[in-house]
């Protein structure tokens, strides 16, 4: 049986219809036969909100106490999802970044993942259990949390799929995936269908936002394939290899 990683954004996430639709998607992707990792962003603009009250009260807020704050979002999610996978008879279990054991350095605000405890992540999915992971976010050696920055939802994705060896991470976004220039600006921009790690490195360096550039340097080193699709419709992405 194969063990796909998934990654949905917040565009994904954005309203309870959303969130149904999503878990649709994900009931479908189960009854094919897979083993299934879902990983999470915060709803819509949530991150940004919490951030602009944050600042409104301390326009220097402590590090520590902001990424508590921020990753609340993810936290959300994840629950909101299993929740909605209940209703489907589906059984789920949400977990925060700290519960699985995503271990980060010391850096606030935008750590890097030092290590990925799998083994609780093994044992859910052994017991059929689809695994829905807020995105995002860490925990240190001595237990503060930490997030990851810009993008660190799709971080915690490729770095998730990579520790479990997974067969295929699909990020999930809301456009249909690696476009020759932004369809938004040039209406003939084409949508590629393979794309190598190298050329979306470079893309992404040059501004493309559809997946973070950390998240394509950790996919190469481990070679972990990505799909880049759009949780609005059915159509094939670009894959990414």
């Amino acid at each position: 049986m194969s063990l796909i990683v998934q990654k949905y954004g917040g565009s994904s996430l954005a309203s309870p219809q959303r969130i149904r639709e999503v878990t649709e998607r994900i009931i479908r992707t189960k009854k094919e036969g897979k083993k299934l990792v879902v990983v999470v962003s915060a709803m819509g603009k949530t991150t940004d909100n919490l951030l602009k009250i944050a600042l409104q009260l301390n326009s220097n807020p402590p590090e520590r106490e902001l990424d508590l704050l921020l990753s609340s979002g993810e936290v959300i999610s994840s629950a909101l999802v299993s929740i909605s996978l209940s209703s489907f008879g589906e059984e789920a279990i949400a977990f925060t970044g700290s519960q699985i054991g995503i271990i980060t350095d010391r850096l606030h605000t935008k750590a890097h993942i030092q290590e990925i405890e799998v083994k609780r992540i093994f044992e859910e999915l052994d017991q059929g259990k689809i695994v829905i992971m807020a995105g995002f976010q860490g925990v240190t050696p001595e237990n503060a949390i930490t997030t990851l920055g810009r993008g660190g939802s799709d971080i915690t994705a490729v770095a998730v799929a990579a520790a479990l060896e997974s067969d295929l991470c699909e990020i999930y976004t809301d456009v249909e995936g690696v476009y020759t220039a932004d369809p938004l600006i040039i209406p003939q921009a084409r949508k590629l269908k393979y794309i190598s790690y190298e050329e979306m490195l470079e893309l992404a360096g040059s501004g493309a936002k559809v997946i973070h550039s950390r998240a394509v340097e950790i996919a190469s080193k481990y070679k972990v394939p990505l799909h880049i699709r759009s949780s609005f419709t059915e159509e094939e992405g670009t894959r990414i290899g």
